[in-house]
């Protein structure tokens, strides 16, 4: 079952998903609060599908919580393009969270391709 632990994308997911806990702890503003949330969710929900699909052992199922986790990496880039024109975290924050969240964004498709092919 650990074997999703290999997975570039599970990995990539996995400190996006601190990162977003991390920074919006330390960054907690009442004003901040309802976009925090949502983007620590969405955030969240893109490595729980990747480790979802990936212990289903079927290409199928795989393929279909990929998709979620698309779906929730497109929401996580729109809070975080939010935050930052907000400015409810540091500049160079938000770029890498923008970042880190592109590149999860190709992996996750590279992953999706592979496995429709």
């Amino acid at each position: 079952m650990d074997r999703h632990r290999s997975l570039e994308a599970w990995k990539v997911a996995r400190r996006l998903s601190l990162t977003v806990l991390e920074q919006t702890d330390d960054h907690y503003h009442p004003k901040a609060r309802s976009l925090f949330d949502q983007l620590r969710r969405a955030a969240v929900s893109i490595e729980a599908n990747i480790v979802e699909g990936y212990a289903l052992q079927t290409p199928a199922q795989f393929r279909r919580h990929l998709r979620i986790a698309l779906g929730s990496a497109a929401e996580t880039e729109c809070m975080l393009e939010l935050v930052a024109c907000r400015s409810y975290l540091p500049g160079h924050i938000s770029d890498e969270l923008l970042n880190l969240n592109a590149r999860l964004l190709g992996l996750i498709f590279g992953l999706i391709r592979k496995l429709s092919g």
